[in-house]
């Protein structure tokens, strides 16, 4: 009886110790997943990657049907972050592929021959820096977005590229994790084979970010996280410009929770949904000072983007710029009403609540862009991500 009873403590022990080590579907890891674009100001030795899970090198584009470098300096910082995994052995460094106007992926996945091309220079490359996986970020399959060519069978095309770029990644001794950059709008959705894609990655990493572009003729959030209906938004410009263009009375704007509920009720998985988070902002001006600037008519694009840094520098500092809470939105935005200049953007307290968010609904885990673009000062975007991710639900 004394031999079983230690036979079982020890077998509690080696399932504990299992346990704390790979982790269970409840107790898992919140992916922290980083785009990061190399500039002056942001070396890779300098980064927080102790704090990520994943850090996405950004951008490789498609050249005569092959995966290269088209910026000369990338192919350095590139060995530079690698050479970084040996402190961080945990850290998952991947490549990502296209970006907004990108060219070259319609013609690519189009015939069998253009995506074993495409392939075998996937697996080259990254057989030769050793990385740990690839995000396809085509932008967007069937639509000519940014003048890039597009054609129907992009949406069945993409999802032969997905299963042989997955069964090519197999036959790496290094574990590769394959991902792709999904639209934050539902006609996204309308041309992709979303179930049939989504056999061959490991997750979907949806950019609910641009959800309102600079150049909207009203002014609302780019990146909110709850769910904005007709009513919530009733009797604002904004309101008269969608009906007039809609003919629709009910309808709802663009947010990650919107969103995500679509994409569960389509069948994808929630473990496979990494949300989006940006680390710069939107801007309009000429403003009028209605309804602190939410929802109005504007006179374009203030700037093209102001990033974190700035804002935290700049922008939160100045006593012109009024920082304001969206309940509904879950989502902050800054108003100058003396200059009539409106700023959507994500701060510390939306990005916790987004990270809370994706820990209470199970998701994958959250992703931003960029890292380059967060502040340096304490308490930052990536401080209130991994803080969040660490405490229980």
């Amino acid at each position: 009886m004394k031999y079983l009873k230690h036979f079982f403590i020890a077998v509690v022990i080696l399932t504990l110790v299992h346990c704390s080590k790979t982790g269970s579907h409840q107790n898992r890891t919140t992916a922290i997943m980083a785009y990061y674009v190399p500039n002056n100001d942001s070396h890779p030795e300098d980064l927080p990657l102790d704090k990520l899970t994943h850090i996405i090198f950004s951008f490789t584009k498609i050249v005569d049907n092959e995966m290269v470098f088209t910026n000369d300096a990338y192919d350095q910082k590139l060995r530079q972050l690698v050479s970084e995994r040996e402190k961080h052995p945990n850290l998952k460094i991947m490549i990502a592929c296209g970006g907004w106007g990108s060219k070259g992926f319609s013609d690519m996945a189009y015939t069998y021959v253009n995506r074993q091309k495409f392939i075998k220079s996937v697996i080259n490359f990254n057989t030769k820096y050793q990385l740990d996986g690839i995000d396809i970020d085509w932008e967007y399959p069937t639509i000519p977005a940014a003048n890039t060519k597009a054609r129907p069978e992009d949406k069945q095309n993409f999802s032969l590229l997905t299963k042989e770029l997955r069964e090519a990644l197999n036959t790496l001794n290094r574990k590769q994790t394959l991902t792709f950059a999904s639209a934050g709008w539902k006609n996204y959705y309308k041309n992709i084979e979303l179930q049939e894609v989504m056999k061959y990655v490991n997750y979907m990493n949806i950019m609910t970010y641009d959800l309102v572009g600079s150049s909207s003729p009203y002014t609302g959030h780019h990146t909110a996280l709850g769910q904005i209906k007709a009513e919530h938004i009733k009797g604002t410009p904004a309101d008269s410009i969608i009906k007039s263009k809609t003919q629709k009375s009910t309808y709802e704007l663009n947010s990650a929770e919107m969103i995500v509920d679509y994409c569960i009720n389509k069948g994808v998985k929630p473990e496979q949904i990494v949300l989006g988070s940006a680390f710069y902002s939107r801007t309009w001006k000429g403003v009028p000072n209605k309804n602190n600037g939410l929802y109005q008519t504007n006179k374009g694009s203030y700037v093209d983007a102001i990033t974190y840094s700035e804002i935290r520098a700049k922008y939160e500092k100045n006593k012109n710029f009024e920082r304001y809470w969206d309940t509904i939105a879950k989502a902050p935005y800054l108003f100058n009403k003396k200059d009539s200049i409106f700023i959507s953007y994500d701060d510390t307290v939306s990005v916790r609540l987004k990270t809370s968010y994706v820990k209470k609904h199970r998701l994958g885990g959250i992703m931003f862009w960029q890292l380059s673009q967060d502040t340096k000062d304490s308490n930052s975007l990536l401080d209130a991500i991994y803080q969040t991710s660490l405490k229980e639900h």
